[in-house]
C-alpha cells in the first residue's frame, strides 16, 4: 500500500513542540481516579475529526463515557471548533481541550488512542488510512469508503497496523434485530432473497459560487475532491439527500444509495449472516415496471435493490423448513455501537461493525451506482477486487484526488 502523501512540514513542527502535550508533573486527583472515575491508566484518550451534526453526537457519546477522555478536536469551520471545545471544556470543568483546523496535527499526538471520524465521505479513507499509520484505533462513520478501491485499502492499513477499526452504523443491529433474531434462529429457514429499498442515486454538483459566510478552511475541506466554488449547499452537513447537503453529491458521497445504504444493505447482510461476503453478480433490470438489481452471493442468496411491490428488508425464505439456530452477534462492553468500540480498544477484541464487514455492505452501494451509471450488468471477482472482463466498469472503481491527498 502507498503511504500517503502530504505536506511535511505538519509533523516537523509537532515534532519540535511535541512537549506541549506531555504529561504534568504533579499527579493530580483526577489522574488517581475516584468513585465516579476510572484512574487515568484506565481512561481511553480520544480525539475527533470533523464534529458537524453526527460527528457532534459521536463526540457526546464518548465524551459521556466515564472510561473516555476527550482531550482534542479537528474541524475546518472555526464556528465548530470554537462550541465543540467550550461542550469539551464544560463536561470537564476545565479549558484543556485542543482543537486544530488540520486533521493531522490531532493524528501527530502521540498521547491519543483512539478518535472518531465524521466528516464528509470523500475524506474517511484518508483519514481512517493516516490514523492508523500514526497508532490510533478509530471509530468511523458510515458509509466508511466513497469508492470501491478505497476499502481494501482500509482493511489493509488496521491489519498492518494491529489497529482497532469499527464502523458507525448503530440501526444495523440496533434497528433490524426484529428480523435478524428470527432469522438466526432458522425460522425463515434457506434465506433465498432479501430486498433492500435505499435511494436516491448520488446526482453532479453545479451549485453556483457564494459568498463565504462562515470561517472555514475550504481548500481543506474539498481535500480530494475537485476544486469547487464555496457555495453552502455544498458543504452542508444536514442529513438530506435531496441535493441540498454534500449527502447529495457524486463528488463527495455516493447519494442516498450510500448513505442510506450503509443503514439497509448493512442489516440486509446481517440478517442472512454474509456480512464476510460480497457478490459476485449485479444484474441489472429496466422493464416496465422501473430499474432494479439484482445481487447474486457465492451461496446462491439474492439481494435486490428496490424490486418492484416488494418492502424494505421483505425476506423470501423456505417455508416448512426449519434450520438449527445460531447465536447472534451482539455489542460488546456497555453502551450500544460506541461501548463496542471502546470495549474493544481496551480488550483488542473485533467490534461488531470490524472495518472490514463495514467495507462488504459498502461495496453493495458502490456495485449498485456503478450498474446503474452503465446500465448493464456486472460480474464481480471479490478475491481479485474488479469486474471481470469490464474495463470500463474497473475504471469507476476509483478516482483521481488532487494533490497532495492521494492513497
Amino acid at each position: 500500500m502507498k503511504q500517503i502523501k502530504k505536506k511535511p512540514s505538519r509533523r516537523d513542527f509537532l515534532k519540535t513542540t511535541g512537549a506541549a502535550f506531555g504529561v504534568p508533573f504533579i499527579i493530580t486527583s483526577a489522574a488517581l481516579g475516584n468513585a465516579e472515575r476510572p484512574a487515568a491508566s484506565d481512561r481511553i484518550v480520544m480525539g475527533g475529526i470533523g464534529i458537524g451534526n453526527m460527528g457532534r453526537g459521536d463526540q457526546g457519546a464518548f465524551l459521556g463515557r466515564r472510561d473516555v477522555q476527550y482531550v482534542a478536536l479537528s474541524d475546518v469551520r472555526e464556528d465548530v471548533r470554537n462550541k465543540s471545545k467550550a461542550n469539551v471544556d464544560g463536561r470537564y470543568r476545565n479549558a484543556d481541550c485542543q482543537t486544530y483546523t488540520d486533521f493531522r496535527e490531532l493524528l501527530a499526538r502521540p498521547d491519543l488512542d483512539a478518535v472518531h471520524i465524521a466528516t464528509p465521505d470523500h475524506w474517511h479513507a484518508i483519514m481512517v488510512i493516516e490514523a492508523c499509520r500514526n497508532g490510533k484505533d478509530v471509530y468511523c462513520q458510515k458509509p466508511e469508503t466513497l469508492t470501491l478501491r478505497e476499502g481494501p485499502l482500509m482493511i489493509a492499513a488496521a491489519r498492518r497496523y494491529g489497529r482497532v477499526v469499527s464502523g458507525g452504523s448503530q440501526r444495523v443491529l440496533g434497528d433490524y434485530r426484529k428480523y435478524v433474531d428470527p432469522a438466526w434462529a432458522g425460522e425463515f429457514g434457506t434465506i433465498k432473497s432479501i430486498n433492500v429499498n435505499v435511494g436516491p442515486l448520488p446526482q453532479l454538483c453545479n451549485l453556483p459560487q457564494e459568498d463565504m459566510g462562515e470561517k472555514i478552511d475550504w481548500d481543506l475541506w474539498l481535500g480530494p475532491a475537485p476544486w469547487a466554488p464555496y457555495n453552502s449547499k455544498r458543504c452542508s452537513g444536514s442529513f438530506s439527500i435531496n441535493g441540498s447537503s454534500w449527502r447529495s453529491f457524486s463528488d463527495y458521497s455516493g447519494g442516498g444509495m450510500t448513505d442510506w445504504g450503509a443503514h439497509h444493505f448493512g442489516g440486509a447482510t446481517f440478517i442472512c449472516d454474509v456480512r464476510d461476503l460480497q457478490p459476485e453478480e449485479v444484474t441489472y433490470f429496466d422493464d416496465k415496471d422501473g430499474k432494479y438489481l439484482a445481487y447474486r452471493y457465492p451461496n446462491g442468496l439474492t439481494i435486490y435493490h428496490n424490486r418492484p411491490h416488494t418492502g424494505n428488508l421483505q425476506i423470501e425464505g423456505t417455508p416448512g423448513e426449519k434450520l438449527p439456530a445460531k447465536p447472534v452477534p451482539v455489542y460488546k462492553g456497555d453502551g450500544e455501537i460506541y461501548g463496542d468500540f471502546i470495549h474493544c480498544v481496551k480488550t483488542r477484541e473485533t467490534p461488531f461493525r470490524d472495518i472490514e464487514s463495514a467495507v462488504n455492505t459498502a461495496v453493495l452501494a458502490h456495485l449498485g451506482n456503478i450498474a446503474y451509471q452503465l446500465k448493464r450488468s456486472l460480474k464481480w471477482d471479490a478475491a481479485r477486487q474488479e469486474f471481470i472482463g469490464d474495463a470500463e466498469a474497473n475504471r469507476l472503481t476509483d478516482r483521481a484526488r488532487r494533490e497532495p491527498w492521494q492513497l
